[in-house]
């Protein structure tokens, strides 16, 4: 891979807050949801913060422009005594799809879960995300739990 097509992960900084809000409004919208100004605003400010450690984010960058975002939270588990966790977001943008950025990104939160000691990386998809579950069989285990909420 020549360097015009290398694709570099790094931890969110200051920076990509443009193109990551960019790119997780597009997230968003693949899911049908829409959020104001005032919380993409609180959740780069969490993802960033370094004295809050409950949230973490990664981004892929190519040629200079980001093409993807993994966005996480950590908790408590009740049946572990390490934290676990939470992968909420993983958006890598149409252009880029199928060139290894969502995995590496995983791979980076598997990571950063290893260096801190975390007892688990989990995420959901919905059932008719065929595309992302080719690559998650890849890189986790499919569980039987089914999702509700209120």
């Amino acid at each position: 891979m020549n360097d015009e097509t290398k694709i570099v992960i790094h931890p969110i900084t200051l920076e990509d807050k443009e193109e990551w809000k960019f790119l997780w409004r597009r997230y968003l919208s693949f899911y049908s949801t829409i959020r104001d100004d005032a919380l993409y605003q609180h959740t780069f400010a969490r993802l960033l913060d370094p004295d809050y450690p409950d949230m973490f984010a990664y981004v892929a960058r190519q040629q200079g422009h980001l093409i993807g975002l993994v966005n996480c939270i950590v908790h408590d588990h009740g049946w572990y005594q390490q934290k676990v966790v939470y992968l909420q977001d993983l958006y890598v943008d149409e252009s880029a799809r199928g060139k290894g950025a969502g995995r590496r990104l995983i791979e980076q939160v598997y990571a950063h879960a290893d260096r801190h000691g975390m007892a688990n990386v989990y995420w959901t998809t919905q059932t008719t995300n065929l595309t992302a579950m080719k690559l998650y069989d890849k890189v986790a285990r499919k569980t039987d739990f089914i999702k509700y909420q209120r």
